[in-house]
């Protein structure tokens, strides 16, 4: 049975941050596209501010939008992305010290992932 190697998780760990940057960039690049397409020939006023409308603020929100090929909508899901990159990073980093019988630095990290998830729960909306 091959034993896990520290060099093992560093590349898994290298692969999903490239994977994650690449496929969320992808996602902003279409969403982009999706929005220019629409919106592309609109004239805009600057005289008044109009925010980020409000279906992209709420996960169902985007989703609908998503589906709905709205470019906002894709365009944060791929943010969204981006954001979450890092987070699944910390998860493998907590999974590989698991695996290496590294108890403390998977003690760590898990607080580390504990404070992340608190901090994204106690946001409030709007």
């Amino acid at each position: 049975m091959n034993k896990f190697r520290d060099t093992d998780m560093q590349a898994v760990i290298g692969w999903i941050l490239r994977a994650g940057v690449l496929i969320s960039m992808s996602v902003i690049f279409i969403g982009g596209a999706f929005y220019l397409y629409r919106h592309g020939h609109t004239h805009v006023d600057y005289s008044t501010f109009k925010g980020v409308p409000d279906f992209v603020h709420s996960p169902g929100g985007i989703i609908n939008g998503i589906f709905t090929l709205r470019g906002r909508a894709i365009i944060q899901a791929g943010i969204v992305l981006l954001i979450a990159t890092p987070v699944i990073r910390v998860v493998f980093s907590a999974i590989g010290f698991v695996l290496e019988k590294d108890y403390l630095y998977t003690g760590i990290t898990l607080l580390v992932l504990l404070i992340i998830l608190a901090s994204m729960l106690s946001g409030h909306a709007g």
